[in-house]
């Protein structure tokens, strides 16, 4: 059975460095099989289709022809249609009044429990806030990531030590969920 997948790719085409075009990322992804590959964006989001493996699999394979073809290691997640379905369907701030900016989603690569951030305390970044999901975190950032406190304390590396983490904004999340629809 074919299922449809999104690949989210940590920390490309950001500031000049770790350049990945989107053309040559379709180009490899329909050299590994991958069906029905569409790119969103020029931050790391593709769509395909397979019928072989899982999602940690398909990550790691993604991940190791970026490597062989760009010259750089490139964490990747890869998540299906119906996960991503149901983190936006499980969103527990009101997206529907938000803007795109003030609401992100941070993907992770297993599942973080809230001992993770036991410490941080959460009431001095308000009205900032976040939420713990199925290996993700909701975060409503009412200025937006670029201006939050609490975005900066949550992306520190002994927080994310031994998983992957990578954020999208609420626009990105919902079309990824449209791009994987079969």
């Amino acid at each position: 059975m074919t299922t449809m997948y999104a690949a989210l790719l940590r920390g490309i085409n950001v500031g000049g460095s770790r350049k990945v075009p989107m053309a040559d990322l379709r180009t490899l992804m329909t050299g590994l099989d991958y069906g029905d590959v569409r790119t969103y964006l020029q931050s790391g989001q593709a769509v395909f289709s397979s019928a072989h493996g899982d999602e940690e699999s398909l990550a790691a394979e993604l991940a190791q022809a970026i490597e062989k073809q760009f010259g750089f290691d490139v964490d990747v997640i890869v998540r299906d249609h119906a996960y991503l379905k149901t983190v936006a369907e499980a969103c527990p701030f009101p997206a529907a009044e938000l803007e795109g900016k003030q609401l992100h989603v941070t993907y992770f690569s297993a599942p973080v429990g809230p001992e993770r951030y036991a410490e941080l305390d959460q009431p001095a970044y308000l009205p900032e806030e976040f939420r713990l999901g199925d290996r993700a975190l909701y975060l409503y950032a009412p200025d937006g990531l670029g201006r939050s406190k609490l975005a900066e304390m949550l992306s520190r590396p002994r927080l994310n030590k031994g998983i992957v983490a990578t954020t999208r904004n609420w626009n990105t999340v919902v079309k990824l969920v449209e791009m994987t629809e079969s």
